[in-house]
């Protein structure tokens, strides 16, 4: 049985519909009739479009329509990108266009060349392989080194973007005099997302001449901003919504091409057009995530403690920059740099590349994950190279808990936290003083065993402002409208129990409104973690201004002086006359008071808020084999004060198995000419039940100061403690063979190499 209020672990109220296939997807939805999308896609990696003859396909049956890049008249055909900005010279990135369908050259396996639009799926794709392309192929560049052959005229080297932060010249100095100086190269490989829901959309005409656009994303109002841009469109003639959406971690966060086009298709042909993609579809075309290398230089004084950093990364943007690709490796990354610790010798250089693959964008965490697995990798290797705890060198660095609130060598102002506290219980529920007898007992059976560290820290991001709105039904039940948009959080529960608690209305008896821009007016979407936080503080904003209107029209029909709210009731003091919020939103429907049956409110956050943990990692290799698998799994957050603690620990489970998927089995790989190799679930490792141990989630908040709720994002912590974990305890493992870079992923064919050339080396002495 559920309990009522916050901070308890209520069940998802969300799971009873989605479980038993009431779930309302936007394939479920479109509406019955809609004419079918079917997209043409380059197999060609780079080249220059020759010949692109589609009158074959506009006899075939049941074709309604073909678009192409030169049939886009009147349309603002191109999706918007956010350059980078340098802030030492104020450099931004360059931003070629990115057209909606390829427009005389094409630039990576799987981008659109030509839509189709036809009665059936089965005839627009019979339509689109009677398509005539012709295209005269060009060089080929995968690799991230700037250089190669140029996609682009403004970028002749291959470089997006070039961002640099901190003072170079005082970092090499610092570097430079320290008792102790540390280099350590990492790779982050890529990965694509993998949605258990691909990227679908469909449009249709609505009442007033308007457009109705139905979209599996994160959030409505920049899609209908960019729709506006688009189409030539007044905002106000265009309807987004949101319907379920399953998962999204960033990459539905994005506009797409198929959206515009759809939309497009269906306002000229005055007929419901309806597109989705399929598995292979999704993994050729979707934004993908990480791919960068990195180098981190640590500077330490004679007792060990940090005193200098400097950290380098090139990053793939694929094909074209994605809507905020350039900004992730360079200013999201920054805003955690130097994780948890006092330094304020700091800087970084982040160089965006663009090659013939997949364009690269946000994935759980975007730039953070990334940071944190630098740092922290580094931090460990440190730890080996100089002979010192991995441990107790973290501590001699941690901020001390009397200088908070810190401002970060990056300007960031981390307004509280206590890591001592959290990587002390996180030994002990990790049982750190155990592990030389387990690796005793893996050795003992011919395996390897390792303990990996790392102390996280995140930077909860998107726009601190977020409304909420409260209506009272006439049939009793209350509407809570919501600016953000679940992908499967669990949202409608936490929310219920905001609303609950505050106005002592029954969880049954409220009903939480998301995604639809005719219903809401503005909302911020989902992303970096915000909504929680966000939108908790608007709900309870929202809720105090629903007593504060209702308190003296409560008082005046009660006939009572004063009234006061307290336990989810309106009471006059000294007495047993009390009302409910529900029965007061009857009396004031009755007496013609419409004005109090609608509330909003909107609230802005004075700062971000930053939630931080420890995760331990321990794996077993198999020397015969090199299979790794990671055997106990420990994490200790401060994520403030918890809504719902068992919604909480679901999302640092998955969270982490994310991490752990990109640690030991995902991987993307294309051939030298740009063919994706990893095109399906046969090639491309997903991690799976079988394959991960029970993780052990434990609380130790400190709450924020950032938010009236002392709350702190939660969504992707899990991911950016994880990789550095594994890929520490991989380490840990094969270090005593000699063994000092080893990157992910570690799949057995991986593995098993890096012992062979421990093997040899050891053979050779």
């Amino acid at each position: 049985m559920d309990k009522f209020g916050l901070s308890q672990p209520n069940r998802r109220t969300e799971d009873p519909r989605l479980l038993t296939g009431g779930g309302a997807y936007v394939d479920d939805l479109a509406p019955e009739g809609a004419l079918h999308a079917y997209m043409l896609r380059s197999t060609v990696a780079h080249g220059e479009i020759k010949e692109l003859d589609v009158s074959d396909a506009e006899e075939m049956p049941g074709v309604k329509m073909v678009l192409t890049a030169d049939r886009l008249d009147g349309l603002d055909a191109t999706l918007g990108t956010t350059p980078a900005k340098s802030p030492v010279d104020g450099r931004r990135g360059v931003t070629p266009e990115r057209p909606l369908l390829a427009k005389g050259r094409v630039r990576f396996v799987g981008e659109g060349i030509a839509m189709v639009i036809a009665e059936t799926l089965a005839q627009a794709r019979d339509a689109a392989e009677a398509i005539m392309v012709d295209i005269d192929e060009l060089p080929v560049k995968v690799d991230v080194a700037p250089g190669g052959p140029a996609l682009y005229d403004e970028a002749p080297d291959n470089v997006a973007y070039v961002w640099k932060m901190g003072d170079e010249a005082k970092v090499e100095a610092a570097l430079a005099g320290a008792a102790h100086r540390v280099t350590l190269e990492v790779e982050d490989n890529r990965i694509m997302v993998a949605s258990l829901e691909p990227r679908g959309c469909f449009a249709e005409g609505i009442e007033d001449g308007r457009l109705h656009v139905c979209v599996n994303g994160q959030g409505v109002w920049g899609m209908k901003g960019d729709l506006a841009r688009v189409l030539g469109m007044p905002k106000e003639a265009i309807r987004v919504t949101n319907p379920d959406v399953g998962g999204g971690f960033g990459m539905k966060a994005m506009a797409y091409p198929e959206t515009f086009l759809v939309a497009h298709a269906c306002r000229d042909l005055g007929q419901p057009v309806r597109w989705m993609g399929d598995r292979t579809e999704s993994m050729l075309s979707d934004n993908a995530g990480r791919d960068l290398t990195q180098t981190a230089e640590m500077g330490f004084d004679a007792d060990y403690k940090l005193i200098a950093y400097r950290t380098t990364n090139v990053a793939n943007m694929g094909a074209y920059n994605s809507g905020f690709a350039q900004n992730i490796q360079s200013d999201l990354f920054s805003k955690v740099m130097m994780g948890v610790y006092d330094v304020q010798d700091a800087c970084m250089t982040s160089t965006g590349v663009f090659t013939n693959t997949t364009q690269v964008d946000a994935y759980r965490g975007a730039g953070r994950p990334e940071a944190i697995f630098v740092l922290e990798r580094a931090m460990d290797y440190a730890a080996k190279e100089l002979g010192v705890d991995p441990f107790e060198l973290r501590r001699k660095s941690f901020i001390p808990e009397d200088k908070f609130p810190y401002v970060s060598a990056t300007g960031e102002t981390y307004d509280v936290g206590d890591f001592h506290k959290v990587l002390t219980r996180a030994m002990k529920e990790g049982d750190v003083a155990g592990f030389d007898a387990r690796r005793a007992e893996s050795a003992a059976q011919g395996k390897l065993r390792g303990l990996g560290v790392c102390y996280y820290i995140e930077s909860i991001l998107g726009n601190p402002e977020e409304s909420a709105e409260i209506e009272f039904g006439a049939d009793g039940r209350v509407s809570l409208y919501v600016g953000t948009q679940s992908n499967g959080q669990g949202h409608d529960t936490v929310y219920k129990q905001f609303l609950a608690t505050d106005l002592g209305i029954s969880e049954d008896m409220i009903d939480v409104v998301q995604g639809d821009s005719d219903r809401i007016a503005t909302g911020g979407g989902t992303g970096g973690s915000r909504s929680v936080t966000t939108q908790g503080t608007a709900n309870r904003a929202t809720a105090a201004k629903v007593v504060e209107k209702f308190t003296p029209f409560v008082a005046e029909t009660l006939d009572v002086d004063e009234v006061e709210f307290e336990e989810g009731q309106f009471r006059s003091p000294g007495s047993n006359v009390v009302m409910t919020v529900l029965e007061a939103a009857a009396a004031a429907r009755e007496a013609g008071r419409e004005d109090l049956l609608k509330t909003r409110e909107t609230t802005k956050l004075p700062g971000r808020s930053y939630p931080n943990g420890c995760h331990l990692c321990e794996v077993e290799i198999d020397r015969d084999t090199g299979n790794l698998e990671v055997v106990k799994y420990t994490v200790v957050d401060d994520f403030g004060n918890l809504m719902n603690p068992m919604l909480a620990e679901g999302q640092v489970h998955g969270g982490v198995v994310q991490g752990i998927g990109q640690a030991v089995s995902e991987r993307v790989v294309y051939d030298e000419d740009g063919q994706l190799l990893t095109a399906s679930f046969m090639d491309y490792g997903m991690p799976r039940a079988e394959g991960l141990p029970f993780i052990a989630f434990y609380s130790e908040p400190v709450p924020s100061t950032a938010n009236v709720l002392g709350m702190k994002g939660c969504g992707e912590a899990g991911t950016v403690g994880a990789m550095a974990a594994v890929a520490n305890a991989a380490l840990d493992a094969m270090w005593p063979l000699g063994l000092r870079k080893v990157d992910m992923p570690f799949t057995p064919s991986r593995v098993w190499a890096y012992l062979q050339e421990a093997d040899a080396a050891i053979a050779a002495e």
